[in-house]
């Protein structure tokens, strides 16, 4: 037995227990093996159905107590092969087309892979997994044209990323004081504007903020699910004239139902006119201005003071990999960073390189998402980037030209960007026949679109936003469509 004796008091020396394999050469081989098998999956995606509901025995195992004991990992891995990969929600699939999210890559699992083994901690400290996220800050300074000083940092996604941009706006409105001080109730009340077709999460935003969502203005919008600008301006007056302050204009930059992009430079010279913050909801369209015939839809979006965007929708990178980008890299420092003993910067050793990431947001633990996104860049480069994005427009307009071909069906959106929607004639109650149709259309693993509301209708919703989504995918989508709505009809 080994002792430590210390003033006479004898300390058994602690026995260190690892979490690292005892078998190396065998815990390489089953590595190699779900590596394969991950390969696999994402080469033969087509085989498989989009989705598929998990059966009530392969549920029940997932009530198991809490494991004591240690089990085995070939055990775990042919669970996951059996119980958990067949019955996700399909996104990686090409026939997925309910709702905006990417499909993923290869490469972006392989870069995954690569962040978890070196396990850095991004919130700071002088190493170069900083420097990555750095360097997508400025090719984002680049693509979007914003000036030097902008400052971007990776989040969850564009719900906190438009948090983050209120909290931003908010400190810039009521001063540094608001962080210690809060929204004092003799403080005027501060009053915000977005379009009614805007993401839900920019009230949320709101509401966690501490504004309230009644603060926020839902703006109506145009025939085009535009945010009417007059309606706007009126709005603004109103507030003023009722004593309050208007401090933030939220555009959307493709809207979450049809796909629509605001007059962002209409919307830029209001806000830069009232004196406003304005930020840009740019969730997945953002990423349009590496498509050179997106890019002029998004005229203006150089104007934002903060931009909220997705990596892992267009830009097709493995979840999650939300940025948030800031103009003024110093009022965005401004409303996070808070300095503490145990976060002390140096000069020199592992405690230097300030600022850090976690000046910049409320995370001090901090994944390395920038990896996989600069792999993405890196490996495809932003041109073959833009024409998936190109490309997933593309389809969009060939199924709006086949649903306005179809006397069956009846297209009830404009298309701007690669968002469709539209319903299947019917008669009787049209909002339970298409909302059934597409539960039909998910148990056949075919395809799966979504539904949301267009006008007081219930509408089928198309999101093409997969790299692997092509033409063929389309058209048994609506092969699909025709056939179930036919039987239905029947």
């Amino acid at each position: 037995m080994n002792q430590v004796v210390t003033d006479k008091v004898v300390t058994e020396r602690p026995v260190c227990v690892s979490l690292d394999p005892q078998d190396w050469p065998a815990f390489r081989a089953q590595s190699h093996e779900m590596l394969d098998d991950m390969l696999d999956f994402i080469e033969h995606l087509r085989q498989r159905p989009v989705w598929q509901s998990a059966p009530a025995d392969v549920r029940a195992r997932f009530h198991d107590a809490l494991p004591r004991a240690a089990g085995d990992l070939a055990e775990a891995h042919q669970s996951f092969l059996n119980d958990i990969l067949p019955y996700s929600a399909g996104n990686a699939h090409p026939g997925f087309m309910g709702w905006v999210q990417g499909g993923g890559t290869a490469v972006g699992m392989l870069a995954d892979m690569l962040a978890a083994g070196l396990n850095a901690n991004v919130g700071g400290r002088d190493q170069m997994p900083v420097e990555v996220e750095r360097q997508i800050a400025r090719w984002m300074q680049e693509l979007f044209h914003f000036p030097e000083g902008a400052s971007g940092i990776f989040v969850t996604g564009t719900s906190m990323a438009n948090l983050m941009g209120l909290l931003v706006a908010r400190t810039v409105a009521l001063g540094r004081e608001v962080r210690q001080n809060g929204l004092t109730s003799g403080a005027e009340r501060l009053v915000a504007y977005t379009s009614a077709d805007a993401h839900g999460c920019v009230a949320q935003a709101m509401d966690l903020a501490g504004f309230g969502t009644a603060a926020l203005r839902r703006i109506a919008v145009t025939e085009a699910h535009q945010i009417d600008l007059a309606a706007l301006q009126a709005s603004i007056a109103a507030d003023r004239a009722a004593g309050l302050q208007p401090f933030f204009i939220a555009g959307t930059a493709g809207t979450v139902d049809v796909g629509a992009v605001d007059d962002l430079n209409a919307l830029a010279d209001i806000a830069a006119r009232e004196s406003l913050w304005f930020h840009i909801d740019g969730a997945y369209g953002a990423l349009g201005m590496l498509a050179p015939d997106v890019a002029p839809l998004l005229a203006g979006i150089e104007r934002a003071d903060s931009l909220a965007f997705d990596f892992h929708k267009w830009g097709q990178v493995p979840y999650d990999a939300g940025f948030l980008l800031v103009r003024d890299g110093a009022r965005h420092m401004d409303a996070f960073a808070a300095p503490v003993a145990y976060l002390r910067r140096e000069a020199r050793g592992v405690a230097a390189g300030s600022p850090w990431p976690c000046d910049f947001g409320p995370d001090l633990s901090r994944g390395f998402r920038a990896l996989k996104t600069w792999f993405a860049l890196k490996v495809y480069g932003a041109d073959r980037l833009g024409q998936v994005i190109s490309q997933t427009c593309q389809l969009a307009r060939y199924l709006a030209q086949q649903v306005q071909a179809a006397p069956a069906l009846e297209l009830m959106s404009p298309v701007m960007l690669n968002i469709v929607c539209f319903r299947y004639r019917c008669a009787g109650d049209s909002d339970a026949f298409n909302r059934e149709l597409v539960a039909d259309l998910h148990e056949s693993g075919i395809a799966v679109p979504s539904t949301t509301t267009v006008k007081g209708s219930l509408v089928i919703r198309v999101a093409i936003v997969n790299h692997r989504t092509a033409a063929q995918d389309i058209d048994a989508l609506l092969a699909a469509i025709h056939k179930f709505g036919a039987a239905r009809s029947a």
